[in-house]
């Protein structure tokens, strides 16, 4: 959640450590495919997997990043700093926040 991150951010610019990687992430191991469906959920849209030869046609310069699995953890980062997530999770945001308002009328 973007207020999760800045006050980590906000830590991390108070109280320096040279040469830290900070990693403000509430859940570890979401996958690409659950965002994508949670944004055609909220759009009205089907979300389909795309064979990974016709991803780059599908996809064009966005396939990479579709295709990648980065798993990132917020572990070192929460022991180094004592941070912690207090908001609504990414999927939940996506949800509430009002992001696709604009889309939906």
């Amino acid at each position: 959640h973007r207020d999760d991150a800045a006050r980590l951010f906000c830590e991390a610019l108070e109280r320096p450590r040279p040469g830290a990687r900070y990693h403000a992430v509430g859940e570890s191991g979401m996958a690409f495919r659950e965002i994508a469906e949670e944004i055609g959920n909220v759009l009205g849209v089907p979300a389909e997997s795309v064979p990974r030869d016709q991803a780059e046609a599908h996809f064009g310069w966005l396939a990479i990043f579709a295709g990648l699995d980065n798993p990132a953890s917020s572990d070192w980062t929460r022991a180094a700093t004592g941070w912690a997530p207090r908001e609504a999770g990414l999927i939940r945001d996506m949800r509430d926040a009002g992001y696709f308002d604009a889309a939906s009328n």
